[in-house]
């Protein structure tokens, strides 16, 4: 409880409490009551922060979860299906920063995706990935459900695991095989696990920072940033703490809202 209030609950405080002021960082600034709140509903790149932010929900909820699931659901009755769930499981190994410098050295102008499609003579495929929006933020989002699937591969296979196997072979002596019995008897089998994994997702895509600070840092003309990378850009680097602590408790209050209402409706039936 000591290191939960010291190390959360008092920086969360001290954020609010600087939400209400105009500090600089240099000091604790003038009382501003709710200037900084009243300027988040008129600061167009705010506007831009908040679609880029549904856009990684969408993405994230969409593609890692989706493959995800299909992977694991693929893979778990074949021999040797540890060499199949590899590749998808060694990214999860690596760092956030570590996937942005390689995926931003693929994706650059002259990078290796675009290089490659010129030596193949597919030059109508080349794109400015990390440079014209939306595509850069869909750029961002591949690369990190490459890092991200693994985890959902491993809890949807835990989720496999302990499914009773009466009822799927049940099924399958009535006949049932393939999607039929994917739809009707495994994926509401594992509807508790897929509410784990859905959740985690979606607070992950919620304040996602590091693959796209290292890639774009927001830009061009902030135009990829998120809520977690304009709250970093107006605290740290134009030192508008005040503002920068508004769009944090935004952003917490976002997450919490969001949770509260997923959680409650998926565990009302459980």
């Amino acid at each position: 409880l000591l290191l939960v209030g010291v190390l959360l609950l008092w920086p969360f405080t001290r954020t609010v409490l600087l939400s209400f002021t105009d500090s600089s960082g240099a000091s604790g600034g003038s009382f501003v009551g709710l200037d900084n709140y009243t300027r988040l509903a008129s600061d167009p790149v705010l506007g831009d922060a908040m679609v880029n932010t549904l856009l990684w929900v969408v993405g994230t909820l969409v593609l890692p979860v989706g493959l995800g699931l299909l992977v694991a659901v693929v893979s778990f009755d074949l021999d040797r299906a540890s060499f199949f769930r590899l590749p998808f499981l060694i990214p999860y190994a690596v760092s956030g920063t570590a996937i942005g410098v390689m995926w931003e050295f693929m994706l650059r102008g002259n990078g290796a995706i675009n290089s490659s499609l010129e030596a193949l003579g597919l030059d109508q495929f080349v794109e400015s990935w990390l440079l014209r929006p939306p595509l850069n933020t869909w750029s961002m989002i591949v690369a990190s459900t490459w890092q991200s699937v693994g985890v959902c591969v491993l809890l949807f296979l835990i989720g496999l695991q302990v499914i009773p196997r009466d009822p799927v072979e049940a099924a399958r002596l009535d006949g049932a095989e393939g999607w039929r019995l994917f739809r009707d008897i495994t994926f509401p089998l594992l509807r508790p696990m897929t509410i784990v994994v859905v959740g985690i997702s979606l607070v992950n895509s919620l304040k996602t920072f590091d693959i796209i600070w290292v890639m774009t840092q927001g830009g061009p003309y902030r135009s990829s940033e998120t809520l977690a990378v304009t709250m970093y850009r107006e605290t740290f680097l134009l030192f508008r703490h005040g503002y920068g602590s508004a769009i944090a408790v935004l952003l917490s209050a976002i997450v919490l809202t969001v949770s509260w209402i997923y959680l409650s409706r998926t565990l009302r039936g459980l």
